[in-house]
């Protein structure tokens, strides 16, 4: 099975709103850069985008280690929330309704397809891979910006 490593990152200009999405997906020395926008988002769902489309980048099952400095992502597989998620009908143990269940849905079809670990680092700390992440999330977001004020379309 191929070892995949995989860092991503997700921003958002406003929480609600624009917000972009990184990952670099490293195999053997080779790099593949991915990111993307979506014109009103959030952060959480931005950090958890970048994480789905990294894994469907993967053209055959993987081992995966998965880098993110999102607490809310990593603690979710790390910490067992997901799985206490799920048993609870995609209820929080407060009894409130999971946030973003779409998307963790969307995660968890394509994690059946992975063996896949989640570490969490610091977020703009010294972390090469997670900085050049938010580099291009935040590319993501500035330039949807600028398509928007191209077009007269002023955010």
């Amino acid at each position: 099975m191929k070892k995949i490593t995989i860092y991503t990152d997700g921003a958002c200009s406003g929480n609600p709103g624009v917000g972009g999405w990184g990952a670099i997906l490293s195999y053997k020395g080779v790099e593949k850069e991915i990111s993307g926008y979506d014109k009103s988002t959030t952060n959480n769902r931005m950090e958890m985008f970048a994480v789905i489309q990294a894994l469907r980048c993967l053209k055959e099952s993987c081992e995966c280690v998965i880098y993110t400095d999102s607490q809310y992502v990593a603690d979710a597989f790390n910490q067992g929330w997901l799985k206490s998620w799920q048993a609870n009908n995609w209820r929080t143990a407060s009894k409130s309704e999971v946030k973003n269940v779409d998307l963790w849905k969307a995660l968890l079809y394509e994690l059946n397809k992975h063996s896949v670990s989640f570490v969490k680092v610091k977020g703009h700390a010294d972390n090469e891979f997670n900085n050049r992440c938010d580099k291009l999330a935040r590319g993501e977001v500035d330039r949807y910006l600028a398509i928007m004020k191209e077009s007269g379309n002023e955010v």
